[in-house]
């Protein structure tokens, strides 16, 4: 769905306590979550492979000139060696036709929950697909749109009192934006949450996915998706995103959830509008206010930003490089998204056939490369197999954001220069000292007191522990 900045970002703290007044209904934690324990909050337990995975949108109607699963699965080697491991294909149901938007519609405008769009192909091919990209390691979830349908979604004939209604009684779109192409179903109606959490069950019964990306999950209640998650772990271990950013959705049904606000902090750093103070008021939030087991997912770039914000060079300018390195090496699970590996340079239409133009290009490089150093290295695996990111203090920190990640294992020592201006800086204290590689150069390196570097504006150094 076009991206709802669910809180701007005024505060850490209004987005954390914001964020769940925009729910049908308050969305209060689930269980014994008054007294709050970050090893106890979260009950869930993340699938084992997502330990240190990296996760990959795929809009299926721009992702080839077919626009068609069969067609999208001819990538599935060249993903894999990209070193992507969850596939998040974008809706994959029927599109509603009464107010469509543009010539094909949003796809975020479901006319049939157990449906294929015939556009991208049957339900035997979607099988494959999952099948083929299984054969390969990967898992695929599927983007689920559970808040709204499209005005002629089967529902609306079928079920009509399961429709949320404005102050004259008609069906009425989320308040306040312009979603004209759906309507908003009530969640406090039981027979919405039966049939949800079904259709839910089908997908992973029938086409045996591992999970779903779930749309603007906070406009759902908490206690439906905690439902929903005992339902699906049920059959298969799967892995769920929560399209928001709400520590209360880690508790007992969301394995990851968005970091809007991490995005929204170094789109700010690279527009000259910040400086690296917003990081650290990000990662001091993220750290103490959300339990270690949670995964945040980091990105520069989705559907969302993509078509309605800006491409990836748009919104990063000169600091697009290091805010990609960032998102892989700093806590989170990095998302791409489809055509950033081709440097791709256009915002994709919405509701048009706009194919991707598929070309070898330098950030499909740095994204294998910096997949490659996630997988190997423990420091740098997420939630509760990961080390938490501690800050080096340095002679410039408004500029330079400078850290460490180390376990028993592994230490990583990454310095980014967050800035328009060359930067020579030093270092205070003793946890980043010790033997190195250059993880980019391949150079060994001693790092001990006094050691000083200068960075070009927006460089970035990257030490991996020898």
């Amino acid at each position: 769905m076009k991206k709802i900045k669910q809180c701007l970002f005024f505060g850490m703290s209004l987005i954390l306590l914001g964020c769940q007044d925009h729910t049908k209904e308050q969305n209060e934690p689930t269980s014994s979550s008054n007294a709050y324990s970050p090893e106890a909050y979260v009950k869930i337990t993340h699938p084992e492979w997502s330990k240190n995975a990296t996760i990959y949108q795929l809009n299926t109607r721009q992702f080839t000139e077919e626009g068609t699963f069969k067609a999208a699965q001819d990538h599935l080697p060249r993903l894999k060696e990209l070193g992507v491991d969850i596939i998040w294909l974008m809706p994959i149901h029927e599109i509603g036709i009464k107010n469509r938007k543009g010539t094909l519609g949003s796809p975020y405008s479901v006319k049939d929950y157990y449906s294929v769009n015939p556009e991208l192909g049957s339900l035997e091919d979607l099988k494959g697909f999952v099948k083929a990209a299984h054969g390969q390691g990967m898992y695929v979830i599927l983007d689920w749109v559970a808040n709204h349908t499209a005005w002629d979604n089967v529902l609306v004939k079928e079920h009509p009192e399961w429709y949320d209604r404005d102050y004259k009684g008609d069906f009425r779109p989320t308040p306040w934006w312009d979603w004209s192409d759906i309507i908003d179903l009530d969640f406090n109606n039981s027979g919405v949450r039966q049939y949800m959490t079904a259709a839910l069950k089908y997908w992973v019964k029938e086409a045996d996915i591992d999970g779903y990306r779930c749309d603007v999950a906070g406009f759902v209640p908490v206690d439906f998706w905690t439902h929903v998650r005992k339902e699906l772990d049920a059959i298969k271990p799967v892995f769920m995103l929560a399209e928001w950013e709400s520590r209360d959705l880690h508790a007992e049904a969301f394995d990851m959830t968005y970091a809007w606000s991490w995005n929204e902090t170094v789109h700010n750093i690279c527009m000259g509008r910040a400086n690296v103070n917003g990081l650290y008021i990000y990662y001091s939030w993220n750290e103490s206010a959300f339990p270690k087991n949670a995964m945040r997912m980091t990105f520069v770039s989705n559907h969302d930003k993509n078509a309605w914000e800006g491409t990836m060079w748009e919104q990063f300018g000169d600091g697009l490089n290091a805010a990609i390195v960032l998102s892989v090496v700093g806590e989170g699970l990095p998302l791409i998204y489809n055509g950033q590996e081709a440097g791709n340079t256009r915002r994709l239409a919405f509701f048009e056939k706009d194919p991707i133009v598929w070309q070898k290009h330098y950030i499909g490089d740095l994204y294998k490369e910096l997949f490659a150093l996630l997988k190997e290295n423990t420091a740098l695996w997420h939630a509760k197999w990961g080390a938490t990111m501690i800050k080096v203090p340095n002679s410039s920190e408004n500029d330079i954001l400078s850290f460490v990640r180390e376990n028993e294992k592994d230490k990583v020592f990454a310095i980014f220069n967050f800035s328009d201006k060359t930067q020579k800086v030093n270092f205070k204290e003793a946890l980043y000292h010790g033997d190195y590689v250059d993880y980019f150069t391949k150079e060994d390196v001693a790092l001990k007191d006094n050691f000083e570097i200068t960075l070009d504006a927006w460089a970035y150094k990257v030490f991996v522990k020898r």
